[in-house]
């Protein structure tokens, strides 16, 4: 992997944190321009489930035409898919979402750095896999946790929470890594 230009690079106050993963795909980054651009990709940004253009002209506080006109133009650029095509739903392309961050990553931090990174994720995994004795967050029953450990509901989910963060921040982090093998990291999602 070649490594970011020095302009790109974390200085060493940023290196002693770890990468705040949440601000690595930074909208104003994605899409840059007028208000309603903006608006309707902070619209489509938080599509969970497939959505009409409707429904997304109203989360954006804008006309259907013009939803229609930016659903199309982001399609086209890979940041939502078209589920349906009467009446047409688009739903958010996480793929392409996950391929800006991995790019960040690549671009901010050295491959030393994302390798400790990595080692801090996967340390943080294997004390959760300690303390709940299972080998995913999926397999631990909220309920039962919070009785047998004598935890409130928010401590234990709380934990979860941040033992499937610590998941994702993993296959960010190798995705990222991965490109000095040839693989696929490279190469931005077709959906």
């Amino acid at each position: 992997m070649e490594e970011p230009r020095e302009e790109r690079r974390a200085d060493a106050e940023e290196r002693a944190d770890t990468p705040d993963f949440d601000a690595l795909t930074d909208p104003a980054d994605l899409v840059r321009g007028e208000r309603t651009r903006d608006d309707f990709f902070d619209a489509v940004l938080g599509l969970a489930a497939p959505t009409t253009v409707s429904d997304v002209a109203e989360r954006a506080g804008h006309g259907v035409d013009a939803a229609r006109e930016y659903l199309e133009w982001f399609e086209e650029v890979g940041i939502v898919t078209r589920v349906s095509d009467s009446p047409s739903t688009y739903r958010r392309n996480q793929s392409y979402l996950n391929w800006r961050r991995v790019q960040t990553l690549r671009n901010e931090y050295t491959t030393d750095e994302l390798l400790e990174f990595l080692e801090t994720e996967t340390d943080r995994i294997d004390r959760f896999v300690e303390e709940h004795g299972v080998s995913s967050p999926d397999s631990v029953s909220v309920s039962e946790e919070t009785v047998d450990t004598d935890r409130s509901v928010k401590s234990v989910w709380n934990d979860l929470s941040n033992w499937r963060t610590a998941q994702r921040h993993v296959m960010l982090l190798e995705r990222a890594l991965s490109s000095e093998r040839g693989e696929t990291a490279d190469r931005r999602p077709a959906t």
